[in-house]
């Protein structure tokens, strides 16, 4: 029998379905049948993770654990989280259950690695995930250079991430917001840009401003389809 994945979604919703969109895409399937199980509890009660990080907000971990025990009950084999600032309380997490979890930012730094070896990365992300150093500690292990966005540059971020795609408003009028913090960033270094934020591979897919990118959807997906034995595409 397949092994089945589950997805700790609603961190957020439209995050969550892109998670599941690009692991439909990623498995390499001839019919409906060659796909994976997947289980997904998109449970948008879950707090803000920056504002718990940064600012004594509510804690995620509660309503975070009710969709682990939804997930566990279902009889997922593995579980993924579509948000780079979650796994900041997923060793909390992963200590309340032996269903192992796999890591959005530990794939993305091995994709790195592989796919621009030696050059410099980006870093886009919101404030709770740069503060807590996270991509920091994973881009190291795999000798990923690396540079952060400096503050005027997180301003902007959080403002793609929250009052643009969080808030369901259109994209297009930020095309040249967008154009402008990737042309800063180059300025300073960067010769690839890792979207940070699972809300960012929406912003990048929909406007056309070119990277590279990597995006970590999607290596977390392929990390799910080879964890159930598959190879993903590329």
């Amino acid at each position: 029998m397949k092994k089945t994945i589950g997805i700790l979604g609603g961190m957020g919703p439209l995050a969550t379905a892109d998670l599941f969109r690009k692991i439909t895409l990623l498995t390499p399937a001839s019919c409906d049948c060659d796909h994976l199980r997947v289980y997904i509890d998109s449970n948008s009660a879950i707090p803000d993770r920056t504002a718990a990080i940064l600012s004594g907000g509510a804690d995620p971990v509660p309503e975070m654990t009710s969709a682990l025990r939804h997930l566990e009950a279902c009889g997922a084999d593995c579980i993924i989280m579509p948000c780079n600032t979650a796994h900041y309380f997923l060793p909390q997490l992963q200590a309340k259950t032996g269903t192992p979890f796999l890591s959005m930012l530990a794939a993305t730094a091995k994709a790195c690695a592989a796919k621009f070896p030696g050059k410099t990365a980006a870093v886009l992300a919101t404030r709770g995930t740069l503060s807590t150093g996270l991509y920091d500690r994973a881009l190291e292990a795999e000798s990923v250079p690396f540079l952060l966005p400096e503050e005027t540059e997180r301003d902007v971020l959080m403002h793609l991430i929250y009052d643009v795609v969080k808030a369901s408003k259109p994209l297009a009028p930020e095309q040249e917001t967008w154009a402008r913090l990737l042309d800063g960033l180059r300025s300073r270094g960067a010769e690839f840009f890792i979207l940070g934020c699972t809300e960012l591979p929406i912003v990048a897919d929909t406007l056309p401003v070119p990277g590279p990118f990597i995006d970590p959807t999607a290596e977390l997906a392929r990390a799910a389809i080879r964890f159930c034995g598959g190879v993903p595409l590329e």
